[in-house]
């Protein structure tokens, strides 16, 4: 991806309806990252589930992925990237998460960055999600969507 392409791309051109799920039944952080790696496997976005999910948990041993108000951005920059994408799951229950209000989750965020990307895809696309959970009607959106589609038109919305 060119650097041009980096500045104009919305959060829409890495995700799909076909990577949410509003319902995961997963009951800790394993089980979430698994769930949400899976998704990316079926759909083609990655190529070998044990590596990018072992990326996922290295990078997590580095620091807290919890932001806080039961959200958390865990992350993936590996070589079994195939296509740079989010992924975003929603538990039934709260789940114990390292965060930075020491609070359980429940709204996942999943970054998988192709490693050829991971200085300047990756950071546009942690600029334009931190953007949107700085905004605190962004959060309480993003908490209580019903549906893919409304959550997929919430992450595509501009910041103000």
């Amino acid at each position: 991806m060119s650097e041009h392409l980096a500045e104009d791309f919305n959060i829409a051109d890495v995700i799909t309806e076909d990577l949410i799920d509003l319902n995961l039944q997963a009951k800790n952080k394993e089980e979430v990252i698994h769930e949400l790696t899976n998704i990316l496997y079926k759909k083609g976005l990655i190529s070998d589930v044990k590596d990018f999910s072992e990326d996922v948990f290295l990078r997590e041993k580095e620091g807290a992925t919890g932001l806080g108000q039961g959200i958390a951005i865990p992350h993936g920059k590996s070589d079994s990237v195939i296509k740079t994408s989010l992924v975003v799951g929603k538990t039934t229950a709260p789940i114990k998460w390292e965060s930075l209000d020491d609070k359980p989750v429940n709204t996942i965020i999943l970054f998988a960055v192709r490693n050829t990307e991971a200085n300047t895809l990756h950071i546009k696309l942690l600029q334009k999600v931190a953007t949107l959970l700085a905004d605190d009607s962004f959060i309480y959106a993003l908490r209580h969507v019903k549906t893919k589609k409304e959550l997929l038109r919430l992450l595509s919305k501009e910041p103000e």
